[in-house]
């Protein structure tokens, strides 16, 4: 038996375990520990788990993110900030945070914190839709559905809807596995409510449904932007709640909340 230490954040209910890297098992039993640690029912429960790294001579703080099913993830834009959160509340680093991710060095600022609770600006960068994919017709079981298909830091495939009156997690799972998506794709359901405001549901790539996403929301802003229809700034409204964004030329910055609820010591057997 190992044992685990963990703390456990959420950003706007899309949550996550978080524990510093030296603490962690060797890396081949980190696939079966972020199973195991994530799992509602025998383990803590959570979205993904992530590995924090302190800053350390001179290079910044670093996060390896395991989604729930063990795979690897470039960059949770919520979990981002619950990393930023545990840094600052292990005293490692100041109101503005720079993290090490796999979609490269990720900017944040703290704006408010109530003891375990913050608020952070990140930046979320600028997104990318190659030629043909604003408009992308994607075949699905119940017929051609259009997409915008674009990458922030994580593949995304945005569909905007009139409403949610249809089984939209049972097509989050599909598309998520379709043979246009061959390392797999996020999911986001984007009703336009006016011209800043957007309502998104969420289907995650290894994790499934979640309350909300940071680079979900993202990726509904960059794609409704595209098309013409919401302008800077933008609410997207989550089952748990709204991120803000607003636009600084093609980069996006996005305000969100990280609170940590937890922590203790999983038992992993593995």
């Amino acid at each position: 038996m190992t044992k685990i230490p963990f703390a456990k954040a959420h950003g706007a209910r899309n949550d996550f375990l978080l524990t510093w890297s030296h603490e962690a098992p060797a890396a081949e039993r980190h696939v079966a520990a972020s199973i195991a640690i994530c799992d509602r029912n025998a383990g803590i429960g959570a979205d993904g788990w992530m590995l924090v790294s302190p800053p350390a001579n001179g290079r910044p703080a670093a996060i390896r993110l395991l989604n729930s099913d063990g795979s690897a993830a470039e960059i949770s834009g919520n979990g981002t900030r619950c990393a930023a959160a545990f840094l600052v509340d292990a005293g490692l680093v100041g109101e503005d945070v720079v993290i090490a991710t796999g979609a490269g060095e990720k900017e944040l600022r703290l704006l408010e914190r109530d003891e375990l609770k913050f608020i952070f600006e990140m930046n979320m960068g600028t997104a990318v839709i190659e030629e043909g994919n604003l408009k992308f017709p994607l075949a699905c079981k119940d017929g051609v559905r259009e997409c915008t298909i674009l990458w922030v830091g994580n593949p995304q495939c945005a569909l905007f809807v009139d409403d949610f009156e249809f089984d939209w997690k049972a097509l989050g799972a599909e598309i998520e596995w379709h043979p246009q998506f061959p390392k797999r794709t996020n999911v986001s359901f984007v009703k336009v409510e006016d011209r800043h405001t957007l309502d998104v549901r969420f289907y995650e790539r290894g994790a499934g449904f979640t309350m909300s996403s940071g680079t979900g929301s993202t990726g509904a802003v960059s794609a409704a932007m595209a098309r013409g229809l919401v302008e800077s700034p933008v609410t997207v409204k989550t089952l748990a709640g709204p991120l803000e964004f607003r636009a600084e030329g093609d980069v996006l910055r996005m305000v969100g909340p990280a609170e940590i609820v937890a922590g203790g010591e999983f038992y992993f057997e593995g």
